[in-house]
């Protein structure tokens, strides 16, 4: 049976500790990835790898995406309309390039100011390229008109981008109220590393601790996806000065 898989089977398990690093699912698979061989790598593969395989749709449509990217931007050479800068800032956000993407919603905004959704988008790209204040001035117009948008992630992006630019006092008011009734882990982090920074270690602990006590009662589909939060909680609680 060796025989039969090799070179394959060692081709397998390098495949699966790879998978491993980057996603990091619980330890005791590198061990029967290790120990086990083939066979291992086998049942890593059936058990973690193909239910992984939905997150990563995203990078299935690049290529895709980047055709239609091309197609707008001709497109709107002859046809500037706001339906298809909105559409091409969608694309260049989801492409990561944000400062593109910042650009398009600057010209929807500037032609269309009743839609909240391009303020929001383009504060995330200003958010992804560190620009807090920017973010932090249309986060509080879109929270205004609507407390609740996308799940209160508006709300909890608006606390974060204004504890990064220093106002300190607001941020903790506005991450005190959303933290009531959000369940993001998202927000839930950022108000962790809020209180860290704050030298609040206990109230920090206690978020982070919130946290990580959620994966014992989520699907697994949304275990995974929300792994890079748990990483990162686990990270910060290692930073954190026990009381």
């Amino acid at each position: 049976m060796f025989g039969l898989f090799y070179p394959y089977g060692m081709v397998l398990q390098l495949l699966a500790i790879v998978h491993f690093v980057r996603r990091r699912p619980n330890t005791y698979w590198l061990w029967i990835i290790l120990m086990f061989g083939w066979l291992g790598a086998v049942a890593y593969f059936l058990i973690e790898v193909i239910p992984d395989a939905g997150l990563l749709r995203g990078a299935f449509q690049v290529f895709p995406r980047r055709k239609r990217i091309k197609a707008l931007e001709a497109a709107i050479i002859d046809n500037p309309s706001v339906g298809n800068y909105e559409e091409l800032g969608d694309l260049y956000l989801d492409d990561r390039q944000f400062a593109r993407a910042r650009e398009c919603f600057d010209r929807v905004i500037a032609r269309s100011e009743d839609s909240i959704d391009p303020l929001y988008r383009r504060a995330l790209s200003a958010i992804a390229l560190d620009d807090f204040k920017a973010a932090a001035a249309d986060l509080e117009q879109v929270v205004a008109r609507d407390p609740k948008y996308d799940y209160q992630r508006a709300a909890g992006l608006h606390a974060h981008a204004l504890a990064k630019i220093g106002e300190r006092e607001k941020a903790d008011a506005v991450f005190a109220d959303v933290t009531k009734t959000s369940t993001l882990s998202e927000t839930q982090y950022n108000y962790a590393c809020f209180l860290a920074d704050e030298g609040r270690a206990a109230e920090a602990r206690e978020w982070a601790e919130r946290i990580l006590r959620k994966k014992a009662t989520m699907p697994d589909y949304i275990r995974r996806r929300e792994r890079p939060w748990f990483r990162s909680t686990r990270a910060l609680l290692k930073r954190l000065p026990r009381t």
